[in-house]
Protein backbone atom coordinates (compact mmCIF):
# COMPACT_ATOMS: atom_id res chain seq x y z
CA UNK A 1 0.00 0.00 0.00
CA UNK A 2 2.95 2.04 -0.08
CA UNK A 3 4.15 1.40 -3.14
CA UNK A 4 5.04 4.69 -5.17
CA UNK A 5 3.25 4.50 -8.36
CA UNK A 6 1.88 7.61 -10.36
CA UNK A 7 -1.40 8.33 -9.73
CA UNK A 8 -2.79 10.11 -12.84
CA UNK A 9 -5.97 11.94 -12.97
CA UNK A 10 -6.80 11.03 -8.96
CA UNK A 11 -4.29 13.37 -8.27
CA UNK A 12 -7.29 15.46 -8.56
CA UNK A 13 -8.64 14.80 -5.39
CA UNK A 14 -5.90 17.11 -3.66
CA UNK A 15 -6.99 19.75 -6.18
CA UNK A 16 -10.50 19.34 -5.78
CA UNK A 17 -10.19 19.39 -1.56
CA UNK A 18 -7.56 22.63 -1.72
CA UNK A 19 -10.32 24.15 -3.88
CA UNK A 20 -13.19 22.89 -1.27
CA UNK A 21 -11.56 24.61 1.04
CA UNK A 22 -10.86 28.11 -0.58
CA UNK A 23 -14.89 27.73 -0.68
CA UNK A 24 -15.28 27.12 2.69
CA UNK A 25 -13.19 29.93 4.17
CA UNK A 26 -14.86 32.82 2.17
CA UNK A 27 -11.73 33.39 -1.08
CA UNK A 28 -14.19 32.19 -3.39
CA UNK A 29 -18.13 31.41 -3.71
CA UNK A 30 -19.11 28.86 -6.15
CA UNK A 31 -20.68 31.91 -8.45
CA UNK A 32 -17.17 33.65 -8.34
CA UNK A 33 -16.10 33.62 -12.50
CA UNK A 34 -12.73 31.89 -13.63
CA UNK A 35 -10.96 33.09 -16.44
CA UNK A 36 -8.94 30.66 -18.47
CA UNK A 37 -5.35 31.63 -19.37
CA UNK A 38 -3.61 30.51 -22.69
CA UNK A 39 -1.57 28.06 -20.44
CA UNK A 40 -5.21 26.39 -19.12
CA UNK A 41 -5.98 25.97 -22.73
CA UNK A 42 -3.59 24.75 -24.18
CA UNK A 43 -3.54 21.50 -21.64
CA UNK A 44 -3.93 18.13 -22.98
CA UNK A 45 -5.55 15.22 -21.85
CA UNK A 46 -9.64 14.84 -20.90
CA UNK A 47 -10.83 18.54 -21.13
CA UNK A 48 -13.78 20.42 -21.95
CA UNK A 49 -11.63 22.69 -25.00
CA UNK A 50 -11.66 26.05 -22.45
CA UNK A 51 -11.23 29.15 -24.51
CA UNK A 52 -9.49 32.39 -23.09
CA UNK A 53 -12.40 34.38 -24.10
CA UNK A 54 -14.50 32.63 -21.98
CA UNK A 55 -14.41 32.20 -17.80
CA UNK A 56 -16.43 29.39 -15.65
CA UNK A 57 -17.99 30.05 -12.32
CA UNK A 58 -16.44 27.79 -9.68
CA UNK A 59 -19.37 25.81 -9.70
CA UNK A 60 -18.92 24.77 -13.58
CA UNK A 61 -15.69 23.94 -13.01
CA UNK A 62 -15.89 22.00 -10.13
CA UNK A 63 -18.65 19.87 -12.40
CA UNK A 64 -16.51 19.77 -14.93
CA UNK A 65 -13.56 18.91 -13.21
CA UNK A 66 -15.43 15.63 -11.05
CA UNK A 67 -17.22 14.58 -13.90
CA UNK A 68 -15.21 14.53 -16.50
CA UNK A 69 -11.38 15.40 -15.18
CA UNK A 70 -11.24 18.76 -17.11
CA UNK A 71 -7.33 19.05 -17.27
CA UNK A 72 -7.46 22.94 -18.60
CA UNK A 73 -10.66 23.26 -15.58
CA UNK A 74 -7.70 22.21 -13.15
CA UNK A 75 -5.25 24.63 -14.04
CA UNK A 76 -7.63 27.39 -14.33
CA UNK A 77 -8.48 27.16 -10.83
CA UNK A 78 -5.13 26.55 -9.64
CA UNK A 79 -3.94 29.49 -11.53
CA UNK A 80 -6.71 31.46 -9.96
CA UNK A 81 -6.15 30.48 -6.16
CA UNK A 82 -2.30 30.63 -5.90
CA UNK A 83 -1.15 32.83 -8.82
CA UNK A 84 0.72 30.37 -10.78
CA UNK A 85 0.16 26.21 -11.26
CA UNK A 86 3.81 26.15 -9.66
CA UNK A 87 2.60 27.89 -7.15
CA UNK A 88 -0.12 25.79 -5.82
CA UNK A 89 1.77 22.55 -6.55
CA UNK A 90 3.76 23.90 -3.76
CA UNK A 91 0.48 24.00 -1.64
CA UNK A 92 -0.80 20.94 -2.49
CA UNK A 93 2.67 19.00 -1.17
CA UNK A 94 2.15 21.30 2.07
CA UNK A 95 -1.46 19.88 2.53
CA UNK A 96 -0.07 15.87 1.81
CA UNK A 97 2.62 16.58 4.31
CA UNK A 98 0.15 18.10 6.86
CA UNK A 99 -1.69 14.66 6.13
CA UNK A 100 0.48 12.41 6.56
CA UNK A 101 1.26 11.67 2.92
CA UNK A 102 4.82 10.15 3.18
CA UNK A 103 4.81 8.29 -0.11
CA UNK A 104 3.38 11.64 -2.12
CA UNK A 105 5.14 13.83 -4.41
CA UNK A 106 3.37 16.78 -6.37
CA UNK A 107 4.69 17.91 -9.42
CA UNK A 108 1.65 19.23 -10.87
CA UNK A 109 -2.36 19.96 -10.35
CA UNK A 110 -4.01 17.21 -12.68
CA UNK A 111 -1.49 14.22 -13.33
CA UNK A 112 -0.25 14.48 -16.66
CA UNK A 113 2.74 11.72 -16.18
CA UNK A 114 5.55 13.81 -15.15
CA UNK A 115 8.94 11.96 -13.45
CA UNK A 116 8.60 12.57 -9.52
CA UNK A 117 4.76 12.88 -9.67
CA UNK A 118 4.44 9.94 -7.22
CA UNK A 119 1.92 8.38 -4.91
CA UNK A 120 0.56 5.31 -3.06
CA UNK A 121 -2.64 3.67 -2.75
CA UNK A 122 -2.53 4.43 1.19
CA UNK A 123 -1.96 7.95 0.80
CA UNK A 124 -4.58 8.41 -2.02
CA UNK A 125 -6.89 7.33 0.93
CA UNK A 126 -5.66 9.43 2.90
CA UNK A 127 -6.67 12.55 1.24
CA UNK A 128 -9.50 10.93 -0.32
CA UNK A 129 -10.85 10.61 3.32
CA UNK A 130 -10.16 14.38 4.29
CA UNK A 131 -12.03 15.63 1.21
CA UNK A 132 -14.99 13.44 2.36
CA UNK A 133 -15.23 13.69 5.81
CA UNK A 134 -14.49 17.72 6.02
CA UNK A 135 -16.06 18.54 2.65
CA UNK A 136 -19.06 16.23 2.36
CA UNK A 137 -20.95 18.51 -0.42
CA UNK A 138 -18.07 17.51 -2.65
CA UNK A 139 -20.75 14.51 -3.30
CA UNK A 140 -23.25 17.02 -5.22
CA UNK A 141 -20.33 16.88 -7.64
CA UNK A 142 -18.96 13.34 -7.87
CA UNK A 143 -22.36 11.86 -8.16
CA UNK A 144 -23.05 12.95 -10.79
CA UNK A 145 -24.02 10.94 -13.88
CA UNK A 146 -24.74 13.22 -16.56
CA UNK A 147 -24.86 16.45 -16.97
CA UNK A 148 -23.95 19.47 -19.23
CA UNK A 149 -22.62 23.10 -19.51
CA UNK A 150 -22.35 25.91 -21.61
CA UNK A 151 -26.55 25.63 -21.40
CA UNK A 152 -26.35 22.34 -22.69
CA UNK A 153 -23.48 22.64 -25.73
CA UNK A 154 -21.02 20.59 -23.39
CA UNK A 155 -22.32 17.09 -22.65
CA UNK A 156 -20.32 15.56 -19.17
CA UNK A 157 -20.40 11.89 -18.16
CA UNK A 158 -18.89 10.77 -15.44
CA UNK A 159 -15.67 8.41 -16.20
CA UNK A 160 -16.33 6.60 -13.04
CA UNK A 161 -18.95 4.12 -13.79
CA UNK A 162 -19.41 2.71 -10.05
CA UNK A 163 -21.78 6.12 -9.94
CA UNK A 164 -24.20 4.33 -11.88
CA UNK A 165 -23.40 0.83 -11.13
CA UNK A 166 -22.75 0.70 -7.46
CA UNK A 167 -25.12 0.85 -4.83
CA UNK A 168 -24.39 3.61 -2.37
CA UNK A 169 -21.22 5.10 -4.31
CA UNK A 170 -20.19 8.46 -3.49
CA UNK A 171 -16.90 9.05 -5.69
CA UNK A 172 -14.15 10.07 -6.07
CA UNK A 173 -12.04 10.16 -8.98
CA UNK A 174 -10.78 7.97 -11.83
CA UNK A 175 -7.08 8.71 -13.67
CA UNK A 176 -5.61 6.97 -16.27
CA UNK A 177 -2.73 7.59 -18.98
CA UNK A 178 -0.74 5.00 -20.70
CA UNK A 179 2.08 4.94 -18.19
CA UNK A 180 0.39 5.12 -14.65
CA UNK A 181 -2.63 2.46 -16.61
CA UNK A 182 -6.00 2.60 -14.87
CA UNK A 183 -5.98 3.99 -11.40
CA UNK A 184 -9.44 4.64 -9.22
CA UNK A 185 -10.34 6.03 -5.71
CA UNK A 186 -13.69 4.69 -4.71
CA UNK A 187 -16.21 5.93 -2.11
CA UNK A 188 -19.77 4.03 -0.74
CA UNK A 189 -21.17 4.71 1.82
CA UNK A 190 -24.51 2.10 3.17
CA UNK A 191 -25.84 1.84 6.43
CA UNK A 192 -23.77 4.94 8.27
CA UNK A 193 -20.76 2.89 6.73
CA UNK A 194 -17.84 4.74 4.52
CA UNK A 195 -15.32 3.02 2.42
CA UNK A 196 -12.85 4.07 0.01
CA UNK A 197 -10.94 1.74 -2.33
CA UNK A 198 -8.27 2.57 -3.58
CA UNK A 199 -7.00 1.08 -7.13
CA UNK A 200 -3.77 1.84 -8.70
CA UNK A 201 -1.81 0.38 -12.38
CA UNK A 202 -4.92 -1.89 -12.94
CA UNK A 203 -4.09 -3.62 -16.71
CA UNK A 204 -7.86 -2.09 -17.68
CA UNK A 205 -10.79 -0.22 -16.85
CA UNK A 206 -12.79 -2.76 -16.33
CA UNK A 207 -10.20 -4.53 -13.70
CA UNK A 208 -9.96 -0.97 -12.26
CA UNK A 209 -13.70 -1.38 -11.40
CA UNK A 210 -14.10 -4.95 -10.62
CA UNK A 211 -11.25 -4.92 -8.24
CA UNK A 212 -12.55 -1.99 -6.39
CA UNK A 213 -16.01 -3.49 -6.63
CA UNK A 214 -14.70 -6.36 -4.55
CA UNK A 215 -12.66 -4.54 -2.20
CA UNK A 216 -16.00 -2.25 -1.14
CA UNK A 217 -18.22 -5.74 -1.32
CA UNK A 218 -15.83 -7.24 1.24
CA UNK A 219 -16.11 -4.29 3.25
CA UNK A 220 -19.53 -3.89 3.60
CA UNK A 221 -19.73 -7.68 4.16
CA UNK A 222 -17.45 -7.64 7.10
CA UNK A 223 -17.68 -4.46 8.75
CA UNK A 224 -20.13 -2.65 10.16
CA UNK A 225 -20.35 1.13 11.74
CA UNK A 226 -22.08 0.89 15.21
CA UNK A 227 -23.19 4.42 16.58
CA UNK A 228 -23.07 4.28 20.66
CA UNK A 229 -24.38 7.56 21.07
CA UNK A 230 -25.78 10.62 19.52
CA UNK A 231 -24.83 14.21 20.19
CA UNK A 232 -27.06 15.98 23.01
CA UNK A 233 -27.99 12.19 24.32
CA UNK A 234 -28.59 12.46 27.92
CA UNK A 235 -25.95 10.17 29.95
CA UNK A 236 -27.71 11.56 33.60
CA UNK A 237 -28.44 14.24 35.09
CA UNK A 238 -25.82 15.08 38.14
CA UNK A 239 -26.77 17.27 40.70
CA UNK A 240 -25.76 20.79 41.35
CA UNK A 241 -24.62 21.99 44.35
CA UNK A 242 -25.38 25.33 45.61
CA UNK A 243 -26.95 26.50 42.37
CA UNK A 244 -30.15 28.03 41.44
CA UNK A 245 -30.95 24.82 40.13
CA UNK A 246 -30.71 21.37 42.12
CA UNK A 247 -29.69 19.54 38.68
CA UNK A 248 -28.07 19.44 35.40
CA UNK A 249 -28.54 17.04 32.13
CA UNK A 250 -24.49 15.63 31.40
CA UNK A 251 -25.06 15.31 27.79
CA UNK A 252 -22.67 13.64 24.98
CA UNK A 253 -20.93 16.63 23.40
CA UNK A 254 -20.59 14.33 19.86
CA UNK A 255 -22.16 11.63 18.22
CA UNK A 256 -19.65 8.50 19.21
CA UNK A 257 -19.17 5.17 17.32
CA UNK A 258 -16.67 2.52 16.00
CA UNK A 259 -15.64 0.26 12.95
CA UNK A 260 -15.92 -2.91 14.16
CA UNK A 261 -16.48 -6.49 12.47
CA UNK A 262 -19.93 -7.69 12.38
CA UNK A 263 -20.82 -9.86 15.09
CA UNK A 264 -18.48 -8.46 17.73
CA UNK A 265 -20.85 -5.63 18.37
CA UNK A 266 -21.75 -7.31 21.64
CA UNK A 267 -18.18 -7.36 23.08
CA UNK A 268 -18.63 -3.48 23.39
CA UNK A 269 -17.84 -2.14 27.11
CA UNK A 270 -19.11 1.16 27.94
CA UNK A 271 -17.51 3.32 30.51
CA UNK A 272 -18.61 6.68 32.29
CA UNK A 273 -16.10 8.64 34.25
CA UNK A 274 -18.66 11.26 35.47
CA UNK A 275 -18.44 12.91 39.18
CA UNK A 276 -22.17 12.44 40.88
CA UNK A 277 -22.37 16.09 41.64
CA UNK A 278 -20.89 19.22 40.44
CA UNK A 279 -20.90 22.83 42.32
CA UNK A 280 -22.07 25.75 40.65
CA UNK A 281 -21.58 27.84 38.38
CA UNK A 282 -22.14 25.70 35.24
CA UNK A 283 -21.35 26.90 31.86
CA UNK A 284 -23.48 25.50 29.10
CA UNK A 285 -21.39 22.79 27.29
CA UNK A 286 -18.66 22.88 30.39
CA UNK A 287 -16.43 19.13 30.54
CA UNK A 288 -18.38 17.08 33.50
CA UNK A 289 -16.82 13.64 32.22
CA UNK A 290 -16.02 11.37 29.58
CA UNK A 291 -17.37 8.17 28.62
CA UNK A 292 -15.10 5.89 26.05
CA UNK A 293 -16.11 2.57 24.37
CA UNK A 294 -14.01 -0.27 24.11
CA UNK A 295 -13.59 -4.11 21.95
CA UNK A 296 -11.30 -6.21 23.71
CA UNK A 297 -9.55 -3.75 26.06
CA UNK A 298 -9.12 -1.07 23.31
CA UNK A 299 -10.63 2.14 23.71
CA UNK A 300 -12.49 2.31 20.29
CA UNK A 301 -14.58 5.56 20.81
CA UNK A 302 -14.55 7.98 23.07
CA UNK A 303 -16.67 11.34 24.04
CA UNK A 304 -17.19 13.94 26.46
CA UNK A 305 -19.27 14.80 28.66
CA UNK A 306 -20.85 18.54 28.90
CA UNK A 307 -23.42 20.54 30.83
CA UNK A 308 -26.45 21.10 28.77
CA UNK A 309 -27.38 24.40 30.38
CA UNK A 310 -26.16 27.09 32.88
CA UNK A 311 -26.58 26.83 36.20
CA UNK A 312 -26.16 30.53 38.05
CA UNK A 313 -24.53 30.30 41.61
CA UNK A 314 -27.07 30.93 44.38
CA UNK A 315 -26.68 34.78 45.59
CA UNK A 316 -27.30 35.37 49.54
CA UNK A 317 -30.73 36.55 49.08
CA UNK A 318 -31.47 33.19 47.16
CA UNK A 319 -29.61 31.51 50.26
CA UNK A 320 -31.30 32.97 52.69
CA UNK A 321 -34.72 32.52 51.34
CA UNK A 322 -34.13 28.68 51.30
CA UNK A 323 -33.33 28.73 54.45
CA UNK A 324 -36.32 30.16 55.49
CA UNK A 325 -38.41 28.14 53.53
CA UNK A 326 -37.12 24.98 54.95
CA UNK A 327 -37.49 26.64 58.12
CA UNK A 328 -41.12 26.72 57.67
CA UNK A 329 -41.89 24.00 56.22
CA UNK A 330 -40.31 22.67 59.55
CA UNK A 331 -42.01 24.06 62.19
CA UNK A 332 -45.41 24.08 60.20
Amino acid sequence: MHEQLRPASVTKVMTILLIMEALDSGVISLDTPIPCSENASSMGGSQIWLDVKESLTVNEMLKAICVVSANDCTVAMAEYLAGSEEAFVAKMNEKAKMLGMNDTTFKNCHGIDEDGHVTSSYDISLMSRELLVNHPSITNYTTIWMDSLRDGKSSLVNTNKLIRNYKGATGLKTGSTSVALYNLSASATRDDLSLIAVIMKAPTTKVRFSEATKLLDYGFSTYSYGEFGKKDDVIKQISVAKGTKNEVNAILENSCGALTKKGEEKNLVQNVNLADSVQAPVSKGQVLGEVTYSLNDEVVGRSNIVAESDVSSMSLWSITGQLFQTWYQLIR
